[in-house]
């Protein structure tokens, strides 16, 4: 259990801690954070994946479960006063819980096992607040994994973690290849590559329709402002729009990744 408190932003700890803040730090280390009461909870799901837990006092007497929990599974717990907790946190308002979790993605081919049926792939998404609350999304929905490609944000960015949720911590989650060396690997692992995207000539109620969901499938979804470039668009089997049936100029992406994830979802009958 935690014991003398941390209160000089100049401790090792801290230091240490706070360099996670930048990618380069991350992937060295292979250690990322994750903020609040709900990430830690999931973290502690994971044996081995929570390996340091910083917390306010305030926070211990508001999370005593989750402080008991990292201090039953050997996970060093440091008290630190609020000072040191703003400094590492990265929100305006922080929870006085801060986790220092061990990365947790993972080679292509093991997300790509046999029975996979719904793959997420992030191409070109760099918003870190859109990019987790697809991975969320693609939690809800039932996909077996989701990838970043090396064109996207770093789901461990920490405001990408704070939109997952929680489901970073939730599915396999691969980072880094290249999306003409992805497609290959997605289509002999028997995924139909559909890309979603305005310019699709197929609309995705015809997708349903046609049976075109009923399939294995991997759904490509691209940048926030510019959708997915031609490059993609030639190298996938199909390329879908969301119908706009109203007057509005289009979805966001976290709206369009809900609205095909769940229609394959239900087409797979997952």
């Amino acid at each position: 259990m935690a014991g003398l408190e941390l209160t000089s932003l100049r401790s090792p700890r801290v230091k240490a801690a706070r360099r996670l803040a930048k990618r380069a730090f991350r992937r060295r280390e292979r250690l990322f954070l994750a903020e609040g009461p709900q990430a830690v909870r999931e973290a502690l799901e994971v044996p081995g994946r929570l390996t340091e837990l910083f917390a306010t006092a305030e926070a211990e007497s508001r999370h005593p479960e989750l402080v008991t929990a990292a201090d039953r599974a050997g996970v060093p717990v440091l008290r630190v006063s609020g000072e040191v907790m703003a400094d590492l946190a990265q929100t305006v308002t922080p929870q006085g819980l801060l986790a220092v979790c061990s990365l947790i993605d993972v080679p292509l081919a093991e997300a790509l096992a046999p029975g996979t049926r719904l793959v997420t792939v992030l191409a070109h998404v760099r918003d870190p607040g859109n990019a987790g609350t697809v991975l969320r999304t693609a939690d809800a929905a039932g996909s077996d994994a989701v990838v970043f490609t090396d064109a996207s944000v770093d789901p461990y960015n920490g405001k990408c973690v704070r939109a997952s949720a929680g489901s970073l911590f939730h599915l396999p989650v691969v980072t880094g290849p290249r999306f003409d060396e992805l497609v290959p690997e997605l289509k002999a692992s028997g995924l139909t590559v559909l890309a979603a995207d305005g310019a699709g000539e197929r609309t995705l109620d015809h997708a349903i329709d046609g049976g075109l969901l009923a399939r294995p499938t991997a759904w490509v979804f691209g940048n926030e402002a510019w959708g997915l470039p031609d490059e993609i668009l030639r190298q996938v089997d199909e390329v879908v729009r969301v119908p706009i049936h109203g007057r509005a100029e289009s979805l966001n992406l976290a709206t369009a990744a809900a609205v095909c994830l769940y229609a394959s979802a239900r087409a797979l009958s997952i």
